[in-house]
């Protein structure tokens, strides 16, 4: 199986990557866009802030190119964001894979960013969460979000529900850090490989 890693400038790839070591998965780390139009599966995870992230695809050409995958894409923390249409953060148009807003967290009284394990709860049927408990415990790591809709797959609850994973299609993608949720998140990364 032939795993590719969207290489751009979000960063946390060193822990996709030992994550996929774990597993005993092979991949590339690249942004050309042979190697992802032709991988089985790619992984677009992320850290970073949206504008910055989304004018790097673009000089790659990859913001175009990554909507236009057919194979199961993985997408992670701001790769998720990037997915959807627009981001409040610096006012960015993103990708639109996904017909939602992301938006910043508001609150007086919850710390912001939204830091540590927190759990996730299925509201619709989610591969990615086959085997899992109920409510299993993920890392996170956003002042944005995006709020639950008609994609929602699975949610969390911190300042108010928001999505805590989205599905259309082949495109899969969670808020939080699969790659260090421990076993819960190795499970979710092998039910994606799975697919």
């Amino acid at each position: 199986m032939d795993i590719a890693i969207v290489k751009y400038n979000a960063g946390n790839v060193a822990s996709v990557m030992y994550a996929l070591d774990r597993i005993g998965v092979k991949y590339q780390w690249t942004d050309d866009t042979s190697i992802l139009q032709q991988a089985d599966k790619v992984i677009f995870p992320g850290v970073g802030e949206a504008s910055t992230a989304m004018a790097h695809l673009k000089e790659k050409g990859l913001d175009q190119l990554i909507p236009q995958l057919k194979q199961p894409v993985l997408a992670t923390c701001i790769g998720m964001q990037l997915l959807c249409k627009h981001s409040e953060e610096n006012d960015t148009t993103c990708m639109g894979v996904f017909d939602v807003e992301v938006k910043r967290f508001q609150s007086s009284d919850l710390k912001i960013p939204h830091v540590g394990w927190n759990s996730i709860r299925a509201i619709q049927d989610n591969p990615l969460m086959e085997g899992l408990k109920p409510e299993e415990f993920v890392y996170f790591v956003h002042s944005y979000y995006v709020p639950v809709n008609p994609f929602t797959t699975a949610e969390c609850n911190y300042v108010q529900p928001f999505s805590a994973m989205l599905h259309r299609d082949n495109f899969y993608a969670a808020q939080f850090h699969a790659e260090i949720s421990g076993m819960a998140g190795q499970r979710i990364i092998e039910n994606f490989l799975a697919i």
